[in-house]
């Protein structure tokens, strides 16, 4: 049946996404190609909420869904940050050059060469994250490591904040390669880590069972309409910081359920 297939094209959709978006970072067209990332992701929501509405969830959709996202999620933010870290090298070699002229010496060169390419980190973390997702069985109800989407959120969010956003505070950390190199490193560790993230998945709308949920979701519309696109990393922390928070507490709770039993 033609249902059958709908999930599925919206996944291919999210596949095209992300290899537009990888023409657009090779072109240089960081802008463009955040804003194709950003559609992918788009897809790749309806996908699933398409797979679960006809109830034609199926290996064949996973597996597909996997390969789509390591494109979309992985391939293509690493293309975007291999970019934002070769133009801040760059001027950071002519920032040099003028200072110092005839001293530069070949070993600074071929380590700023070099730099770039730790954003392919990303594709490499995000693969090995797309692949324990796909045999661990404890990720229905919330997620363990960060999902690569999500960092490839804050990923795509640093081209169009260069570009939109006034703030300088915010264009200067993100013209600042140790900053880049930082948000690569730890981004990739956080989406192999241990840690439980909450799911936005609603199974009913009751205050108690989704009060993290609906506070989350109130921080982030605060941050947009005050941030703009600056509120994109930010809402990717919050989530972060929330979910830690809820993991403490509900720690905490056991550890009272458990001395009430001693």
């Amino acid at each position: 049946m033609i249902k059958k297939q709908i999930p599925n094209i919206f996944t291919l959709l999210n596949l095209l996404s992300g290899v537009i978006a990888i023409l657009m970072a090779l072109s240089d067209k960081l802008v463009e190609a955040a804003f194709f990332v950003m559609l992918g992701i788009f897809f790749d929501f309806f996908d699933g909420f398409f797979a679960r509405m006809f109830k034609v969830q199926g290996e064949f959709g996973k597996q597909l869904d996997s390969l789509a996202d390591m494109v979309t999620s992985g391939v293509a933010p690493g293309f975007i940050m291999f970019q934002l870290l070769l133009y801040t090298t760059q001027q950071q070699w002519f920032m040099e050059m003028n200072r110092e002229i005839g001293q530069w010496s070949t070993f600074e060169q071929t380590n700023l060469q070099l730099i770039p390419f730790i954003g392919f980190l990303i594709p490499l973390a995000s693969a090995f994250r797309l692949a324990k997702f796909n045999i661990d069985e404890r990720q229905t109800d919330s997620f363990i490591g960060l999902p690569a989407p999500a960092f490839a959120l804050f990923v795509v969010s640093l081209p169009l904040i260069l570009h939109y956003s006034d703030k300088q505070i915010f264009i200067d950390l993100i013209i600042n390669k140790y900053v880049l190199i930082a948000i690569t490193i730890i981004g990739s560790i956080l989406l192999n880590a241990e840690l439980s993230l909450f799911s936005l998945k609603f199974k009913n709308y009751s205050l108690k069972d989704n009060l993290l949920k609906y506070i989350f979701l109130i921080m982030t519309l605060f941050l947009i309409i005050t941030l703009k696109t600056v509120a994109i990393p930010l809402i990717i922390i919050v989530y972060i910081l929330l979910s830690i928070f809820d993991n403490s507490n509900k720690k905490l709770q056991l550890k009272k359920i458990g001395a009430n039993f001693l």
